[in-house]
């Protein structure tokens, strides 16, 4: 497999606010609210524990949480969820569409600020043979009671531990959400961007998967430009506009 760097850019530190993770089988049904966490660092807790951060944790950078570049898989696994009506689907029920696939939980609230922008996705992108997943790494009542509020229009796949083994495949084995991984139609990973997701970043990502899905461009060149466009709009501060959540 070749190996490639992982794009996420000056995006990463500042888009994981407040966040934790880890869901099981095992996890609590009560989570953290948004205003118990401690406006700093990030939130890393082991899979298999569920328990609310404590203060040392928000010290701790990213790095062990980041997947390395060499543990992303060239192309999209084979993987099977359940969809929101308890049925098993498998990915492959979007092959030949280029893919935004969402990784996030009710109690994250970084995930909850990019739900705006997904809808948006969905609408604006869905013409053109693209389409956004959502995969929620939580329990299942949840999920709809939250998703049935919301209005969710795009395709949800829901898990616990299950899910959290899709995440392991794609080289996430100690989740940091919201995550997001972009496939071009011939089920390549482009890219694996942690953190919330922004217009700006969105619109990058997806112009190089176009022009991948158009083959006007090769899978290097692609992961190339999207890598130095995310750091250019890191230093430009147009990473993450305060106006942008809707």
């Amino acid at each position: 497999m070749s190996r490639w760097r992982l794009p996420i850019g000056g995006a990463f530190l500042a888009a994981c606010i407040g966040l934790w993770a880890g869901l099981s089988l095992h996890a609590r049904h009560e989570a953290p609210s948004a205003t118990d966490s401690p406006q700093a660092g990030g939130v890393r807790v082991p899979v298999g524990e569920a328990s609310a951060p404590s203060a040392g944790d928000f010290d701790a950078g990213f790095g062990e949480a980041a997947p390395s570049a060499d543990k992303i898989p060239e192309r999209l696994p084979e993987f099977s969820l359940a969809d929101r009506t308890g049925k098993t689907t498998s990915i492959s029920a979007w092959r030949g569409k280029s893919l935004i696939i969402n990784f996030w939980a009710t109690w994250c609230a970084p995930c909850r600020h990019e739900m705006p922008l997904l809808q948006s996705l969905h609408e604006k992108w869905r013409g053109r043979n693209v389409e956004v997943i959502g995969i929620a790494v939580d329990f299942r009542d949840k999920v709809i009671a939250y998703a049935d509020e919301l209005k969710i229009a795009y395709p949800l796949l829901i898990g616990e531990q299950d899910a959290l083994d899709v995440a392991a495949g794609l080289g996430v084995d100690s989740p940091v959400f919201p995550f997001t991984v972009f496939t071009d139609r011939y089920g390549r990973v482009v890219t694996l961007y942690v953190g919330e997701l922004h217009e700006a970043q969105a619109d990058l990502i997806l112009s190089a998967v176009e022009k991948l899905d158009q083959k006007t461009w090769q899978v290097p060149a692609a992961r190339e430009a999207i890598e130095q466009g995310l750091h250019a709009l890191a230093a430009s501060g147009k990473a993450h506009p305060k106006n942008d959540r809707g």
